[in-house]
């Protein structure tokens, strides 16, 4: 791999920094002095699953691969023994909530009690939809003190086409009485189904409450690729930090790019996505968002996703994440110099 000519990534459709890059073009405009190819994922040929991206995806057994997306298959991906490591996480809101008929007596989570509640399931590698469903609604009942022992899960078919359609039909004709859901396209298909927000998950003051497939949201890469090419590594998320901070000053452009990645219209995107998204696609690697991301796995384990537990602390590699900050600073300081130097000198009285 060290002569690399060609690096992939791959996204979820939700706000990512690789995403906002990628619409950029900065993430080619990096590596093309180099000759080396930035792809993605979601454009390739290649065997499926999930929802339409190539394995890959889900399993991370390509090298040269850059991931940023959800965190069931990143720790069912490393769980099953492949060895990657993850090099940054973000965290954003993205509009979490219990939705209940129109007209349903059920408005908050306390009445979740003894009700019927939607957990999809589909035929894939890693059911990382019904992984949500279920750390949602425990999310949720949690806020009044209740557990997944306290209500009636009902499987329901998941349906490929169409983002929750299928626990929005069962709840439409009566099968269950709430469902989970996330994002910009879940605020459209609500709208559709009429359905109505029984629990807010976005408002409660405690984000442990909120940790799901998405939150935190894991980069990862595989360890031979930080063995054999650190440099691009560094690179990559220094592009990506770079990413983050523009968005921060363009809430404007963001909405669209969200648009763009998730497939929603601005109607979904502003419901989903409230004020200072923008500001928060930031990436760390804080001990607080290490802990969010032990406590999905620890979710995920008892609920029998993963094969082996997975040590989130030994999981992490702060290292890239820490040449990037250096060379974004180290570039900042280049072209600062470079300013000076080019600037006409003072005029002599």
């Amino acid at each position: 791999m060290s002569a690399t000519d060609e690096i992939w990534f791959t996204r979820c459709p939700v706000p990512t920094a690789t995403g906002i890059a990628a619409d950029r073009g900065t993430l080619a405009a990096e590596f093309a002095p180099d000759g080396i190819a930035v792809r993605s994922l979601r454009d390739a040929a290649a065997d499926k699953d999930g929802d339409g991206l190539p394995l890959s995806h889900f399993t991370h057994e390509l090298a040269a691969l850059f991931r940023e997306g959800g965190n069931v298959p990143a720790l069912w991906a490393r769980s099953r023994g492949e060895a990657t490591r993850v090099i940054a996480l973000t965290w954003i809101e993205e509009r979490q909530s219990i939705l209940v008929r129109a007209g349903s007596d059920l408005r908050g989570p306390e009445q979740l009690r003894g009700r019927k509640l939607a957990v999809p399931r589909h035929d894939i590698a890693i059911d990382f939809w019904r992984a949500m469903a279920l750390h949602g609604h425990a999310g949720a009942l949690g806020l009044a003190g209740l557990t997944l022992d306290d209500v009636r899960l009902v499987d329901v078919p998941g349906v490929r086409q169409g983002q929750w359609e299928g626990e929005l039909a069962a709840l439409r004709d009566g099968v269950v009485d709430a469902v989970y859901v996330k994002g910009a396209l879940a605020v459209e298909a609500a709208r559709r189904y009429g359905a109505e927000v029984a629990v807010d998950l976005d408002a409660a003051p405690d984000r442990r409450s909120r940790v799901n497939n998405g939150t935190p949201r894991p980069i990862t890469v595989h360890q031979r690729l930080l063995d054999e090419r650190p440099d691009l590594v560094t690179r990559f998320l220094a592009v990506l930090l770079d990413a983050a901070e523009w968005a921060a000053g363009h809430p404007g452009d963001l909405a669209r790019i969200l648009g763009a990645e998730t497939g929603a219209g601005p109607d979904g995107v502003a419901g989903a996505y409230r004020a200072g998204t923008a500001g928060s696609l930031g990436l760390d690697l804080s001990p607080e968002r290490l802990e969010l991301l032990a406590q999905q796995e620890r979710f995920l384990s008892a609920q029998g996703f993963l094969p082996e537990p997975v040590d989130v602390a030994a999981w992490a590699d702060h290292e890239p994440l820490r040449r990037a900050r250096e060379l974004r600073a180290a570039r900042a300081q280049g072209a600062a110099t470079s300013a000076t130097a080019a600037a006409p000198a003072p005029a002599t009285p």
